[in-house]
């Protein structure tokens, strides 16, 4: 027969009567507990929506997005002063005529004004004067010729006619480059010599194609060769500046050839290609800033300098990663960011999660979500104050 100890027998008997007495009293073994309303098992905060509610919802997969990886900043057109010409009289003259005007577009050697000059004057009476001399030698050596093939002439005199018929013919062609220096044609040089009559009126056309930006010239004004300020300027505007100052925390991802993306107020919807040309070598000590330019494309000439622009600066190539749409993420009142993620499309968890680029209505989700989980894309506010309605 078993013996039983007697420090356990009694033990069994304390036991055995507390059953009996929580059974004479109506108890029985206590249930699981129940998960708190608005908490998952998983800890993670969740709400159960009913089928009515669900209308306004919206679930979809995360997925992978293109980032470009841009730069932004404002800045100032500009002309650009490498396409920029000062146009200056080549000889002293008092301006006769101004044709062109401020805003005007010019094609090259098209006539910007017209001066009255002695040099010119000079030089014409000159070309008159050596193409008589030439007339005159020319006349005498044929003459000289004549007689010395009829030995009615030494030969020393029709040596001497020959040398200067052609001393003649040189200080003639001499003329010649001295007219045509101050841009006279062949043909207006013919009728110089033709008429015996002077014209000291010359035309200084546009060195290239552009709009006039400046103008000093007025009738009357006495202008000479390089003395400031210029008499025109003209600027080729199809390729024109944009300058702008990037905070210097930027200022190591910026690269000379990067792809510049620039819009102004002006003309909404449109956009301006360009690309950086000039990185500043100093950073501004007051600002802290540096110094940026941008060769940017102008075909319709739309551009004016002094506009306000934005633009985009592209600094690699874009970057695939996952994201979820603006509308699904909901900024929390300690600042994190969350996301109601969902299985079964009725009840929704709520997910705290990091953020990067944006663009194009999505943004990158760079820790917290991985690819295939359902968020929800629309309704995602309304889900989070249900939550905080019930109390959570």
């Amino acid at each position: 027969m078993m013996r039983i100890h007697v420090h356990s027998y009694r033990m069994i008997v304390f036991l055995f009567g507390l059953a009996l007495s929580a059974a004479a009293a109506g108890f029985s073994c206590p249930a699981p507990a129940t998960p708190l309303a608005g908490v998952s098992p998983s800890t993670e905060p969740s709400v159960v929506l009913a089928d009515t509610q669900l209308a306004s919802i919206k679930v979809e997969p995360v997925g992978q997005h293109a980032f470009p990886q841009q730069m932004q900043a404002v800045g100032n057109i500009d002309f650009n002063q490498d396409l920029l010409t000062q146009v200056f009289t080549q000889y002293q003259g008092r301006i006769s005529n101004a044709f062109a005007k401020v805003g005007d577009n010019v094609k090259k050697d098209h006539p910007l004004f017209t001066i009255e000059s002695t040099d010119l004057l000079q030089a014409e009476s000159t070309l008159i004067s050596a193409a008589g001399v030439l007339e005159l030698n020319t006349k005498n050596l044929d003459r000289q010729k004549s007689l010395f093939k009829q030995s009615a002439a030494a030969q020393k005199d029709y040596e001497q006619s020959i040398s200067d018929q052609q001393a003649a013919e040189a200080a003639y062609r001499a003329a010649r480059g001295a007219v045509m220096v101050f841009g006279k044609t062949d043909a207006e040089m013919d009728r110089i010599v033709k008429e015996r009559k002077v014209d000291a009126t010359l035309t200084v056309p546009s060195p290239i194609t552009g709009l006039v930006t400046v103008r000093n010239a007025s009738p009357g004004l006495f202008v000479q060769p390089g003395n400031p300020p210029p008499v025109y300027i003209v600027a080729d505007t199809s390729i024109m500046w944009m300058i702008a100052n990037v905070p210097e925390r930027e200022a190591a991802e910026l690269k000379v050839g990067q792809e510049v993306t620039a819009r102004v107020s002006s003309y909404p919807g449109h956009s301006y290609k360009g690309k950086i040309v000039t990185i500043g070598p100093n950073i501004d000590p007051n600002t802290r800033r540096v110094f940026v330019r941008s060769e940017i494309a102008d075909p319709d000439y739309d551009l004016r300098a002094g506009m306000f622009a934005t633009f985009v600066i592209t600094l690699a190539p874009p970057k695939m990663a996952l994201a979820v749409p603006l509308d699904a993420v909901v900024r929390e009142g300690d600042g994190s960011m969350t996301v109601w993620t969902t299985e079964d499309g009725h009840t929704f968890f709520q997910r705290v999660i990091k953020i990067g680029l944006s663009n194009d209505g999505c943004t990158e989700v760079v820790e917290g979500l991985k690819a295939g989980e359902r968020v929800a894309t629309g309704g995602s506010i309304f889900i989070a104050n249900q939550y905080a309605n019930a109390g959570n």
